[in-house]
């Protein structure tokens, strides 16, 4: 990190029950990393909502220069948004069920590898973007994803097939909306099912809403999805987990720096997977470099991802057919 190690404080910020799998191994693995190289460590534990917020406020206060978040989506976005244009690196052990933003910058999901990236310490820099005031890294969105996100909120097993099953009862109960949409210079009326303005590529869990995002180029990537019906379900589910929904005709695809979504009325919308109230009218704009954060040296595919989409593309059109028959049609 270009530093003497002596001046290095590393303070791990964890959420004891977020997500899956025990936790216990955690600090002492971090506690053996910082030993063997001579950073000072600290460790706290969150115990309420906006807790993780307070303890990053406090860890800069106080001169730690990388906050290590350990917990799922809702507890590394609060550290991130309060880390925002600090000189602190934030390093992420993904502990949750979605891992969006560790799922975008190649994280391994897995404990032991995680702890191993941060000891390699590679600095990478991204943008952050900013909803009316509210800060999110990855995706948000009005329309259907915003009403799934709250289905998916109060659910208490929260696996894909979870997701699809809620994101399918939703589906049958929702009626898309008309929407105004200022995307730099240009004004786009659309009646849609949901618009989606992505700074990374995906929602979490491997759902690429916005295939071509880059969470480094200083632009989002906006989604707008037409309504539909029940048959383009399945080709839309399995190009979501495939990268390849922008090749679906129902999709819009637009590049911006700034976007303002008009809609008739105050309702939901979702930042980083978490459901919020919002005005009717929503302005969102591209932090660029907002965030310093540990990551793989290069950012990209490798092919064990590869596999995965491989196999889920299988899974999919092998499942989803019968599935739909059973559930819907």
């Amino acid at each position: 990190m270009g530093m003497h190690s002596s001046e290095i404080k590393v303070q791990a910020i964890i959420n004891p029950i977020s997500g899956v799998g025990s936790k216990r191994k955690i600090p002492q693995l971090l506690e053996k990393m910082c030993t063997e190289k001579g950073f000072f460590f600290s460790i706290a534990f969150t115990e309420y909502a906006g807790h993780a917020s307070e303890l990053t406020q406090k860890a800069l206060d106080e001169g730690y220069t990388c906050i290590i978040a350990v917990g799922g989506d809702g507890t590394v976005n609060e550290i991130a948004r309060t880390m925002i244009h600090s000189d602190a690196v934030l390093g992420i052990i993904p502990k949750g069920s979605g891992n969006g933003l560790a799922r975008e910058l190649h994280i391994p999901m897995d404990v032991r590898r995680s702890i191993d990236l941060l000891s390699k310490g590679h600095v990478s820099v991204i943008d952050a973007c900013r909803a009316n005031e509210r800060i999110f890294f990855c995706t948000c969105g009005v329309g259907f994803d915003a009403k799934v996100s709250e289905s998916f909120a109060q659910e208490k097993h929260r696996g894909s097939l979870t997701y699809i099953k809620n994101t399918i009862e939703e589906y049958l109960n929702y009626k898309p909306e008309p929407y105004e949409l200022l995307v730099d210079d240009q004004t786009i009326k659309e009646k849609a099912f949901l618009v989606a303005c992505g700074n990374a590529s995906q929602y979490g869990n491997n759902a690429f809403i916005a295939p071509h995002a880059n969470i480094q180029d200083g632009e989002m990537d906006i989604t707008i999805l037409s309504p539909f019906t029940p048959l383009d379900i399945a080709p839309l589910a399995i190009q979501l987990f495939t990268k390849q929904i922008d090749r679906n005709s129902k999709i819009k695809m637009l590049k911006a720096k700034n976007v303002s979504i008009i809609r008739q009325k105050p309702g939901l919308m979702h930042l980083d997977g978490d459901p919020v109230m919002a005005e009717n009218r929503i302005d969102i704009a591209v932090i660029p470099k907002a965030l310093k954060v540990i990551t793989p040296e290069v950012v990209s595919l490798t092919a064990e991802m590869k596999n995965l989409f491989d196999d889920f593309t299988r899974f999919f059109e092998r499942k989803l057919p019968t599935f739909l028959n059973k559930n819907l049609l």
